[in-house]
């Protein structure tokens, strides 16, 4: 920013940094997170906001001082837990919607964030549940929110223009703005590259935010989905498609058989050569008990569509049992619909036992993880199931366990 402290020579009549510490006293996590963000006055906006420094990929908050001053203290409480959502939930660095930049998509991420900040915000701001938007429901995404605006009589005229709509004083909207009270400037002009690092810089501080939080022995007013969606935004991610592709290539062991078609490269014309097929033989064990649910079994069956492409598969379903009768061979190229065939309780030794009679390369145990540990393996195995299981699993092991998106 090239804003100064002092711009026009006038000294702020309120300095929100001054002000923070005392503010954020019983929200440790967003205390944390306020450190990590650089603030700076000015009057060139009526309110406050926060972007992204095009030349250090920072994220920013600017603000003007009487605005904040002018405020009571519970309400810059929640003014600045609000501008701190906007970088969570990746409103600065993310894309804007095909329309670009707009009024309905300024209300529609307000909407997206109030609905976390109910009690704590100005009179007039834009809140699900209140006011113009009282058939609105709490909790949404702003992209829904975005959709149900589009639909909205009321609304839908104010899809153009730049969607600044800021409000003054303790945040009655200037008309368009429809209860704004903060400015949504730059979103969306910083480049591909600047909001890749700050998407970066960004899932650091709130790593380091979430830490801080959680040694201190509390997350203040932060709600326990919202903790769960911050932990989930800082957890690396494995993409559980490429897991099983690597996995199926690494079981593949080689088959070979003399050919006089080929030539020996160590002894040309004296011994035949070696011709060698390169094939997989992995065993896909699924837990049809009732704790399954079925969209994981969908999910998984929809990726084994594809990876048939790579090599063949036994697909055994089982429950305290394997159904022996069920047993299928999924051959190359193939396509299958899923379905439950049995519905019992679970037992991973009978799978284990069955695959390694039979000399399988791999062995790939989709389950809920809700039975005890199994019997070792003769082959690597490796376990898939839902994340909340894949965190909570019934029992330790050092085998990989995968999460699948359901």
């Amino acid at each position: 920013m090239s804003e100064t402290p002092t711009e026009n020579n006038q000294p702020p009549k309120f300095d929100l940094d001054l002000h923070t510490f005392r503010l954020l006293q019983q929200e440790p996590f967003f205390a944390a997170l306020s450190r990590r963000i650089h603030k700076y006055p000015t009057t060139r906006i009526p309110t406050a906001g926060v972007t992204i420094n095009k030349d250090t990929a920072q994220f920013e908050m600017i603000y003007n001082p009487k605005f904040f001053a002018d405020m009571a203290e519970n309400h810059r409480l929640g003014v600045l837990m609000h501008e701190f959502y906007h970088i969570i939930f990746e409103h600065v660095t993310g894309r804007l919607p095909s329309e670009g930049m707009s009024k309905l998509w300024n209300i529609a991420t307000d909407l997206a964030i109030n609905s976390h900040l109910q009690g704590k915000l100005p009179e007039g701001c834009c809140m699900p549940g209140d006011g113009p938007f009282k058939d609105y429901p709490v909790g949404k995404a702003a992209e829904w929110y975005y959709s149900k605006l589009q639909q909205d009589e009321d609304f839908n005229g104010e899809g153009e223009g730049d969607g600044e709509g800021e409000g003054e004083g303790e945040g009655q909207g200037s008309g368009s703005g429809q209860g704004q009270f903060d400015s949504h400037e730059g979103w969306g002009e910083a480049s591909e590259e600047t909001r890749g690092m700050a998407k970066e810089r960004l899932r650091q501080a709130v790593e380091g935010a979430a830490k801080e939080a959680q040694q201190r022995g509390g997350w203040g007013t932060v709600s326990a989905d919202m903790r769960q969606r911050i932990m989930d935004m800082i957890t690396p991610k494995v993409d559980w498609r490429k897991v099983l592709r690597y996995f199926i290539k690494t079981s593949q062991r080689a088959s070979k058989r003399s050919t006089v078609r080929r030539l020996n490269k160590r002894f040309p014309y004296i011994h035949a050569g070696r011709k060698v097929q390169r094939q997989a033989r992995i065993a896909i064990s699924i837990d049809q008990s009732g704790s399954v649910g079925d969209n994981m079994l969908a999910a998984f069956f929809s990726e084994l569509s594809s990876l048939a492409k790579l090599a063949e598969f036994t697909v055994i379903p089982f429950d305290t049992e394997v159904a022996e009768d069920k047993i299928f061979i999924w051959k190359k190229g193939q396509n299958k619909v899923w379905e439950r065939v049995l519905c019992g309780g679970t037992c991973f030794d009978a799978p284990t036992r069955y695959v390694n009679g039979e000399g399988y390369d791999g062995h790939i145990i989709l389950t809920d993880m809700c039975a005890p540990k199994p019997i070792a393996s003769k082959c690597q195995r490796m376990w898939m199931t839902d994340n909340d299981n894949a965190q909570n699993p019934y029992f330790e092991t050092n085998e990989r366990v995968i999460a699948i998106d359901s």
